[in-house]
């Protein structure tokens, strides 16, 4: 009986963590690819086609306000500045004239629409974004059901292992 507790145990916990990281792929490969796509462009224009496909899914997911938090609310997980200023940037590259633009403006303007984007941290360069945004809304009920599996899974395993 305690094999198969802690057989189910340790499955859910595996669950668990396959369940994080299939949301962290689709929302990179929804979103935040086309994020990192954006700062990447050449062009205004490709620019643009990326943030208006990256805007229109976060508007579909529902990620346009709200903290990633669970405990205590912090700036850097607040999805609705996050959002606006998306929305922002590419309401600015809508609005740049392409016929009388200079080559330098659009430069500039991709330069600093890259600089909105990303973040150069100990681990190189990564789209900003609030963390824990790949879970939210479910950030609460995933973390605990990480906690309870995990404990479950490790007082089992001990538990099996005392038993031999």
């Amino acid at each position: 009986m305690r094999g198969l507790f802690t057989l189910l145990a340790t499955v859910a916990l595996i669950s668990v963590g396959a369940t994080e990281i299939v949301m962290s792929i689709s929302f990179d490969r929804q979103i935040g690819g086309h994020l990192k796509r954006a700062a990447d462009a050449n062009t205004i224009e490709l620019a643009l086609s990326e943030m208006n496909t990256a805007v229109t899914k976060m508007e579909e997911k529902g990620l346009t306000s709200g903290y990633t938090s669970i405990v205590y609310r912090t700036p850097d997980e607040d999805i609705g500045f996050w959002y606006k200023n998306l929305k922002a940037s590419r309401d600015e590259l809508a609005s740049l004239p392409t016929a009388t633009t200079t080559p330098l403006e659009r430069s500039n303007m991709l330069i600093k629409l890259r600089e909105t984007l990303l973040d150069q941290g100990k681990s190189g360069v990564s789209v900003t974004a609030p963390e824990g945004i790949s879970r939210y809304p479910n950030n609460g009920i995933l973390l605990l059901l990480l906690v309870v599996t995990l404990i479950a899974t490790v007082v089992s395993w001990f538990s099996l292992l005392d038993e031999y």
